[in-house]
């Protein structure tokens, strides 16, 4: 069937202007309510702050934290580029045996999350622990005979977080690399280039956004670390934070603090947005990518490349977790534990159908209204996942408690009844925390499930009579149930994983198995802390699995 050259998509009746300019309106409205932590925190700024906190800050450690924060971004960011990027290389440029099984085995740190390992190499580099004991029984050192780095420092830190982050830059790189045109390599090649050389000179380059995408995802996970700085005793922002809170009792400083932490961010995406220029990554196309045989020698570098991040993100400490569980684990492992799991799973599951709920309706608004405006809206609602979970946290909980109060004041008035606090002593500050934290994660896998929508489904559906709800019910939902089920899990998987927020707003007597964890560990009950850490690890292999298959095809 031949299309005239002129035909034009058939025009929106303006019956349903209407029904656009509703949809509209929600979306900025969840866009305002997700966004309004950040937004309440940048008014407190503005506030005078009569105790004096920031003021005293600023004068012993406030120079602390920004050189902390700074070196610990910029260690991890390096660490996990390389790391990330030399395993995306090998896997993707090389075939070898066991190259099928490296290239989901990767993505398994992604499960380990970053206070539970930093609990487990602690107990590990213990003076008491396996590796100190086996040397001194191997050696028959004396404490005085030999040294080791101290695990629980800066330096620490920077290396167990490169190790629990590097799959974010893996993931990215590798795609970039297996969408490569292998003309372009063989160009490289035909010049006297070797493999290696067009490498770095031609693939890498190519990649470089898919490197820095990475590595800023890598730097904000970093940026919202608590557990693991908090337990190594290094003050960053996030610490600070939360002893301005609890220590000072004071919002201002801590949302002065957080704000001067969204500055740190803001700087690193603008340097690095400004460092490409005009600089322009595109393909030439042609065809596929080229892999060379590894053998002999070049095998061995290359499974030994692969395994010092697998064993170090995952292996190694799962296996030391299970040990504990096995040997010693949490005398109090029973009907205690089916609380703290269904804590964590009742928060999971609300945080993640609210989140992806509300990023359907951004992502179809989006499709229905495409424009700078509306895409301003999503970033604005989207803006959360770059904050830190002590940032949203304090930021949820200002105006929150506000609510609270003046819910009160009104039933007190009217009903003289004080019904107490109903959204900060319940977990439904939690639940908001936890949708203003991920849900630019549910909303970037919706929207790339719709955009495999092609518009003329659209115009086949309206042009048979199909309302609004009818072509979102019968025709993108199905569509959209891959990335709907992704989102879900990510967010879901993000929530039972996520500590600083549970700790800041968790409800009195009420305990998750991240916050078991975290107790545990700061008791230095260490091999009790194996039990609900094993748990949520669990948890984590499912998405991980699944990003693993989608990957492969």
């Amino acid at each position: 069937m031949s299309i005239p050259a002129k035909a034009v998509p058939p025009r929106i009746p303006p019956s349903m202007t209407s029904r656009f300019s509703f949809l509209l309106v929600c979306a900025v409205l969840v866009a305002a309510l997700v966004s309004l932590p950040v937004g309440s925190l940048i008014v407190q700024v503005f506030l005078p702050d009569e105790q004096g906190v920031w003021t005293h800050l600023m004068q012993t450690v406030l120079g602390e934290y920004v050189s902390n924060t700074l070196i610990l971004a910029l260690g991890v960011g390096l660490g996990a580029a390389f790391l990330g990027t030399g395993a995306a290389w090998i896997v993707a440029m090389h075939r070898f045996p066991g190259r099928h099984l490296l290239e989901w085995a990767l993505l398994l740190p992604l499960a380990m999350p970053t206070y539970v390992i930093a609990y487990v190499y602690t107990d590990f580099f213990q003076f008491a622990g396996p590796l100190q004991s086996a040397l001194r029984e191997l050696t028959g050192w004396t404490r005085e005979d030999y040294r080791l780095p101290e695990i629980r420092s800066l330096g620490g830190a920077i290396v167990i977080f490169s190790l629990v982050f590097y799959p974010y830059v893996y993931v990215l790189v590798r795609a970039a690399l297996l969408e490569r045109s292998g003309s372009l390599m063989e160009a490289a090649r035909s010049l006297g280039l070797s493999q290696g050389a067009a490498f770095f000179r031609v693939a890498l380059p190519l990649s470089r956004p898919a490197v820095a995408g990475g590595v800023a995802l890598v730097v904000m996970e970093t940026l919202a670390e608590f557990g693991a700085v908090s337990y190594f005793g290094v003050p960053v922002f996030t610490t600070g934070i939360y002893r301005a809170w609890y220590a000072f009792g004071s919002p201002v400083a801590a949302a002065q603090l957080s704000v001067s932490l969204l500055a740190v961010v803001a700087l690193v995406l603008m340097v690095e947005k400004t460092s490409r220029g005009r600089a322009r990554f595109h393909d030439s196309g042609g065809r596929p990518l080229v892999q060379s045989r590894l053998s002999g020698g070049r095998l061995m570098l290359a499974w030994g490349a692969c395994l010092v991040p697998l064993v170090g993100g995952f292996l190694l400490p799962g296996g030391l977790l299970l040990s504990m569980a096995l040997e010693t684990g949490d005398a109090q492992f029973g009907v205690k534990y089916l609380t703290l799991a269904g804590n964590s799973l009742k928060l999971a599951v609300l945080a993640s159908l609210a989140a992806v709920l509300a990023a359907l309706l951004l992502a179809y608004a989006g499709r229905l209204h495409p424009g700078r405006w509306m895409a301003a809206v999503k970033r604005l609602a989207g803006l959360g996942y770059a904050v830190p979970g002590t940032v949203i946290a304090v930021g949820a909980l200002i105006p929150l408690t506000q609510l609270d109060q003046a819910l009160v004041f009104w039933m007190r008035a009217h009903f003289d009844y004080n019904p107490g606090l109903l959204i900060t002593g319940s977990a439904l500050a939690l639940v908001f925390a936890y949708v203003a934290r991920f849900l630019a994660v549910a909303l970037n896998a919706v929207e790339a499930s719709l955009a495999r929508i092609r518009p003329s489904l659209d115009e086949a559906a309206r042009s048979l009579g199909a309302s609004r709800g009818t072509l979102l019910a019968r025709v993108h939902a199905p569509m959209l149930s891959g990335g709907i089920v992704a989102g879900t899990l990510l967010v879901f998987v993000d929530v039972m994983k996520e500590l600083p927020a549970t700790i800041v707003l968790r409800p009195f007597n009420f305990e998750t198995l991240a916050t078991q964890v975290y107790i545990l560990a700061a008791d230095e009950r260490l091999a009790e802390a194996a039990t609900p850490s094993l748990i949520i690890v669990a948890v984590g292999l499912i998405p991980v699995m699944m990003l693993s298959r989608t990957l492969n095809r």
